[in-house]
């Protein structure tokens, strides 16, 4: 199955489960040094989009 982030790129996803899982880690990293702040808002932001995409995809699969 593929996803595609908010660059419009696909990215495929070859087990659901460990994605979601990444995803999940991800959206919550940040650095310590406060000028990484409009990076960190950024990259949060991504991930958290991913992470919405793949359990909505984990939601519909469970329901079929």
């Amino acid at each position: 199955m593929k996803v595609t982030d908010l660059n419009g790129c696909e990215i495929e996803i070859t087990n659901l489960k460990e994605a979601i899982k990444i995803a999940k880690r991800n959206t919550g990293y940040s650095h310590e040094d406060k000028s990484f702040s409009e990076f960190d808002k950024k990259q949060k932001a991504y991930w958290t989009d991913i992470h919405e995409k793949l359990t909505a995809i984990k939601k519909r699969t469970d329901n079929n």
